[in-house]
């Protein structure tokens, strides 16, 4: 039986940028760094006070070249926060893109695209 989701696969056309990204924008910390072949390398991440999912970062052409058959595609990932209005302040002044706040029966919502143009959620729930 399924007990938690344990990682993401995020794939990626530039690791470093993205690695930079989560870290400056959403203040996360590299957990592992594993060596790959022909040179490629993945990275964990994750929130600097979670131990529960992680994301794992992979290049792109290393998906290509290994696992030709899996998709591409970024998922919808949301993320969780206690305070969603200093979050997306923090995030502006990144220079990060940032959607408006909405506020949903469940609690409030933006969103924030990386440096690929990849759109992420995050939600101060009620």
């Amino acid at each position: 039986m399924i007990t938690q989701l344990n990682q993401v696969m995020l794939y990626v056309k530039d690791q470093e940028q993205s690695i930079k990204f989560f870290k400056d924008a959403l203040q996360f910390h590299v957990i592992k760094e594993e060596g790959l072949p022909e040179g490629f390398r993945s990275f964990e991440i994750a929130p600097q006070e979670s131990n529960e999912t992680s994301i794992v970062i992979f290049d792109q052409e290393f998906i290509k070249k290994f696992s030709p058959m899996v998709s591409l595609e970024t998922p919808s990932l949301m993320f969780k926060t206690v305070n969603a209005i200093k979050l997306r302040e923090h995030m502006q002044g990144k220079g990060i893109t940032v959607g408006d706040l909405m506020e949903l029966p469940h609690g409030t919502v933006f969103n924030f695209s990386d440096y690929e143009g990849n759109y992420f959620a995050v939600i101060e729930e009620k």
